[in-house]
């Protein structure tokens, strides 16, 4: 009933939506003499910011062509090695022939960013490729919308999630080096040790965790707080609806994107309003560096993905209510998942002084679990400042926390 009513809440706001964008154009519109008056651009900002929050926002493109090797522009190659119904693996690499002119090798290690299926979509770590890109050959997985995927492919759980690390790290053929963002801490954490226990030959050379709930039960956060006040049947009842037509996915049960997106949005509300506010007079300023900053960040902020019912209660129960992992009892496939195995895997963590999501603690724990993993194959690292969008973008990222990773990277191979 929920997402029916947030569909028929878009079809009640179109007429809305098309007023708006049609006084934006006559606004903004050259042939128009009023539209640089002070009356002119207010009145264009105001119908900006109503077509703004008016729109559907699909998934963004990748926008990802060039990348700077120091300091010279390379051309950038997309593609899509593998693939299910379910994840599309994206490569990215730099042009052989633009790195051959720089002097540069073009055997780059291969690194996987995992990237969080918890309501928006991968292209959100746009800039966390972009940094990687300068010194390997960057894959990440590019998570499907549950909306879209025909209730015919059947269900996607968190085993699942576990499976598909796997066949990427087998696909690629050599021991690549993974980072998590977020989510994907407990899953990558568990299938490395699985591979290690094994002695696979494709078994990640290193994990980097960003911002993870290893164990969730430290520093705990409002969503952790949530997780734990409510009872699991809560999330069952309350959290999950039916995909609508004329969708693909309809009739799959799911957890919204757009529950998601406004349960964030309500946890900062105010400094959203403000962000918005900002941007109105931005507009009527006429600054478009800044209105532009804006919009770059809220078109991917508001383009959301839902996920499936299986994968999202699974999580919250295992993950959040249960914490099996740091309690050493979470089962793949009936194994238990052993995080001593870990020995040649090296292992990083990264948290944000100021994290709100995964609080500082949490994911270092992954450390102290992985008991038997040596000195020299460990890294540890709290960046002050930033919160937990910081840990994986932004400046901060880009200037800090990338080089440490891209070091440890570095000497991990020298270990291999």
């Amino acid at each position: 009933m929920l997402y029916a009513l947030h569909e028929a809440a878009y079809g009640l706001a179109a007429p809305i939506q098309f007023t708006a964008r049609a006084a934006r154009a006559f606004w903004r519109s050259p042939l128009n003499p009023a539209g640089e008056t002070d009356l002119g651009r207010t009145m264009f900002a105001s119908a900006d910011v109503v077509a703004s929050l008016t729109r559907r926002y699909g998934k963004p493109a990748w926008r990802i062509d060039t990348v700077e090797v120091d300091g010279a522009p390379v051309r950038v190659i997309c593609d899509t090695p593998w693939s299910t119904p379910w994840v599309k693996l994206r490569r990215f690499s730099r042009n052989p022939e633009d790195l051959e002119s720089l002097g540069k090798t073009t055997d780059a290690p291969p690194l996987i960013i995992v990237a969080p299926l918890s309501g928006h979509y991968a292209t959100l770590l746009r800039g966390t490729v972009r940094a990687f890109l300068e010194d390997f050959d960057v894959y990440i997985t590019d998570w499907a919308n549950a909306r879209d995927v025909p209730i015919t492919h059947g269900r996607f759980g968190l085993a699942d999630y576990v499976d598909v690390v796997r066949d990427i790290l087998v696909h690629i053929g050599r021991r690549a080096h993974v980072v998590a963002v977020c989510q994907p801490g407990p899953p990558v954490l568990a299938q490395a040790a699985i591979m290690a226990e094994e002695a696979h030959p494709s078994r990640p050379a290193s994990v980097t965790l960003m911002g993870s709930p290893i164990d969730a039960r430290l520093a705990p956060t409002a969503v952790n707080s949530l997780a734990e006040a409510r009872p699991f049947a809560w999330f069952e009842t309350q959290m999950i609806d039916t995909v609508p037509w004329p969708w693909l996915g309809a009739m799959r049960r799911v957890y919204p994107g757009f529950v998601q997106l406004y349960s964030f949005m309500s946890m900062n509300a105010d400094a959203h309003q403000e962000a918005h506010r900002r941007y109105f007079d931005n507009l009527v300023a006429g600054d478009g560096d800044s209105a532009d900053r804006h919009r770059e960040f809220y078109d991917e902020y508001l383009s959301v993905l839902d996920l499936t019912e299986e994968f999202y209660l699974e999580t919250i129960d295992q993950v959040f209510q249960r914490h099996l992992l740091p309690k050493g009892e979470f089962r793949h496939r009936g194994h238990r998942v052993d995080l001593s195995a870990l020995t040649d895997v090296a292992l990083m963590t990264v948290e944000g002084e100021k994290d709100d999501i995964s609080g500082v603690g949490q994911t270092q724990a992954a450390h102290s679990l992985c008991s038997r993993l040596a000195e020299d194959r460990r890294d540890l690292y709290v960046q002050p400042g930033v919160g937990h969008y910081g840990v994986f973008n932004g400046r901060r990222f880009v200037t800090e926390i990338y080089p440490r990773i891209r070091d440890f990277v570095h000497r991990v191979e020298t270990l291999v």
